[in-house]
């Protein structure tokens, strides 16, 4: 009976406080695993010199782009969970959770390979600067090889998240976070490597989340079980998945799109801005992880209680999770820029570094809630089974907009300011357009009393 006190009951109780149960330990979790990327650039920012946290920072666009396909895949996993366990469907549940993992394994071995041909002509189609290119080249070489145990901890953790067991994700996270943190210092200080080793150390700590989850899931006694003989491709359950987590995932790639071409904007500025790009970006990535919980909070409340037929409690559960991403953004976003010199101070001690971390901070920090409220609106509409709709708005709102500012007012006025203001105003167009959907898909897919809210 206690390894199932790890689950939420989504579909019956006060909303309020489960969705907190929910959210902490997911942001804690989001933030743990923005910290093995964020001692990668520490530990090579302070002791590998700003060339290598250059190449270290400018690879992170590009790896979200060849990945995010496959992570929106495990959102699709978290939906279908989440239906059929408010549905109290075990089989469907079994199956789908079989499928995922299968899936997560043969995602892992596709990137191992894609990764490793693909990096250096990718990298050099951004125009990352030659000084760097080859360290770059390696980084994604090394954290690719690691990608079956990454995809395997996603698309496990999606499975735990569907259930609302977000308190374990976080456990292991712990654990690997204070490993990897070690193994960086290890090889970087005294084994002499730069980012080699803070790859290395990465895909070593990924090792062990990965490892750990394996083992919740073989190990529960409830529904979601593993068995690892039974590992293979239910084609009802594939085909759900995709139709949820396909979407999700060109959404992700979409965006990563958009991110790489401002990257490759910014790399023309040279190493030096690409540094602060890279400190400032990942200060932010905190920001917006703490934020992306009430993303999945919205995606798993409104799935399980849309299996469960408690509709009354979709729109309550997203009025929470909007007003409190709203919060959450607005007041850490504050907190971020009051302490911005000292935060991409920890990155790097060049203060020229520093002037231009501080500048991008200054350009989107304090809007950021917006883009948590573009996030968890999506999270609600993809919850009612609709993916393609807010892929496709945030494909033109946010991911064309930002492509033609690019080419139109940043060509014209090239300056950081204004590239950074691509941001915001793709967030604003979106979050207006994704509420609007909202709408629509709420009176389409329930029946009529519950979409007029009686």
């Amino acid at each position: 009976m206690a390894k199932k006190s790890y689950e939420i009951d989504m579909c019956s109780g006060p909303l309020f406080g489960k969705i907190l149960r929910f959210t902490l330990p997911l942001m804690l979790s989001g933030v743990l695993q923005l910290l093995f990327n964020a001692a990668d650039i520490v530990v090579v920012g302070q002791y590998a010199g700003k060339q290598a946290l250059a190449a270290v920072g400018s690879t992170s666009s590009l790896i979200n782009l060849l990945i995010n396909i496959f992570i929106g895949l495990s959102v699709g996993a978290c939906v279908q969970v989440a239906r059929y366990y408010g549905a109290k469907s075990d089989r469907d549940i079994s199956e789908t959770v079989h499928t995922a993992i299968t899936l997560s394994l043969i995602c892992g071995v596709f990137l191992v390979f894609f990764g490793f041909f693909l990096s250096k002509p990718l990298l050099s189609l951004m125009g990352t600067p030659d000084d760097v290119l080859d360290m770059a080249t390696l980084y994604m070489r090394i954290y690719f090889a690691g990608m079956p145990v990454i995809m395997l901890y996603n698309f496990g953790s999606a499975v735990l998240r569907a259930v609302g067991d977000t308190k374990r994700p976080l456990y292991f996270l712990m654990t690997a976070g204070v490993v990897n943190v070690v193994l960086n210092l290890f090889f970087v200080i005294v084994c002499k490597m730069d980012v080699d080793g803070v790859a290395l150390a990465t895909v070593l700590a990924q090792c062990i989340s990965a490892g750990l989850i394996l083992h919740s899931l073989i190990h529960t006694d409830s529904s979601y079980q593993l068995h690892l003989k039974e590992l293979r491709i239910h084609k009802t359950k594939f085909l759900g998945i995709l139709r949820t987590g396909l979407p999700a995932g060109v959404q992700g790639a979409l965006f990563a799109i958009s991110n790489v071409l401002i990257q490759s904007s910014i790399n023309s500025f040279g190493s030096v801005v690409m540094a602060g790009n890279t400190a400032a970006s990942n200060i932010e990535s905190f920001v917006y992880t703490a934020m992306n919980s009430y993303h999945h909070a919205a995606l798993s409340f409104t799935s399980q209680n849309m299996g469960a037929k408690k509709y009354d409690r979709m729109g309550r559960s997203l009025l929470i999770c909007l007003a409190s991403v709203t919060v959450l953004g607005f007041v850490a976003g504050n907190l971020v820029l009051l302490g911005g010199n000292f935060l991409v101070g920890i990155y790097s001690p060049d203060p020229e570094v520093i002037s231009y971390g501080v500048l991008r901070l200054h350009a989107l920090i304090r809007v950021y809630f917006i883009c948590g409220l573009m996030d968890t609106m999506v999270g609600s509409i993809r919850g009612m089974g609709f993916s393609v709709m807010p892929m496709i708005v945030s494909t033109i709102g946010a991911c064309g907009l930002r492509i033609l500012w690019i080419y139109t007012i940043f060509a014209a006025y090239p300056t950081l300011e204004i590239l950074y203001l691509s941001y915001p105003v793709s967030w604003i167009a979106t979050t207006l357009v994704h509420m609007l959907c909202y709408f629509y898909v709420r009176k389409k897919v329930l029946p009529a009393k519950a979409a007029l809210g009686e």
